[in-house]
């Protein structure tokens, strides 16, 4: 059954692989979006995925995405994200501006693309689609010598935050996913699992995406919390 089209910011080998996999097996048309697609061809042909190669900080490039999609557009996730550690006082600005662009301004080019689509769908049961941003603790909290990244957080949690209520009542859903905490890249060493779930598991995180896809509109969340067991909050 086709469900439309699935379109994910910012693809790659951890969490976005995992959602590429679980909306292709749901009945998803996938289309991964990065800045380098070549890292993304075993993952395209396992999920029938399309890939396009763009900067989702360029307003031009998301406009552009978004008028080659075909068919429904029912789901837009959005993952990308950039942080400058260190002390504030000794912050580069524009490395703080750019990640900023990433994580925020990046964020708000999808969500008013896609809300520009789905605001023109109709469907019978009123449903046009649904906006997910993966945010971060930080969006909560922010951390010492994490200056940008809080900066970045918060702000695309305050755009899901007024999009979820100015769009909820229209059928499209909005919401923001805090993952609090690490999560197991088999790809990364320093992200392998010990056995312990002390990661986030990426096929777990999907899984709790696409329960949010699927809620049915009458208990809308707009906001999900995910956290390792032992993670401390």
């Amino acid at each position: 059954m086709d469900k439309g089209t699935a379109l994910i910011i910012g693809a790659g080998s951890g969490l976005s692989a995992s959602l590429a996999r679980q909306l292709h097996a749901r009945g998803n048309r996938v289309v991964l979006g990065a800045r380098n697609t070549d890292k993304l061809a075993a993952l395209a042909a396992e999920t029938e995925a399309r890939t396009v190669a763009l900067d989702g900080s360029n307003p031009d490039a998301m406009d552009a995405l978004f008028d080659t999609l075909d068919g429904r557009l029912d789901v837009a996730i959005y993952n990308p994200s950039a942080r400058s550690r260190g002390p504030v006082a000794e912050l580069d600005p524009e490395e703080v501006r750019r990640a900023i662009e990433i994580t925020a301004f990046g964020a708000f080019l999808m969500g008013r693309a896609a809300t520009r689509v789905m605001q023109a769908q109709t469907e019978q049961d009123g449903k046009r689609g649904t906006i997910l941003f993966t945010g971060a603790s930080a969006g909560v909290k922010g951390f010492a010598q994490s200056a940008s990244f809080a900066m970045g957080k918060f702000a695309q949690r305050g755009l899901a935050q007024s999009m979820a209520r100015e769009l909820h009542p229209k059928g499209i859903h909005v919401a923001w996913v805090n993952i609090d905490g690490g999560i197991s890249n088999a790809a990364r060493a320093e992200r392998t699992d010990d056995g312990s779930d002390r990661m986030l598991d990426p096929d777990a995180i999907a899984a709790a995406y696409v329960q949010l896809i699927d809620q049915h509109r009458s208990a809308w969340s707009n906001e999900l919390t995910l956290r390792p067991w032992v993670e401390t909050f």
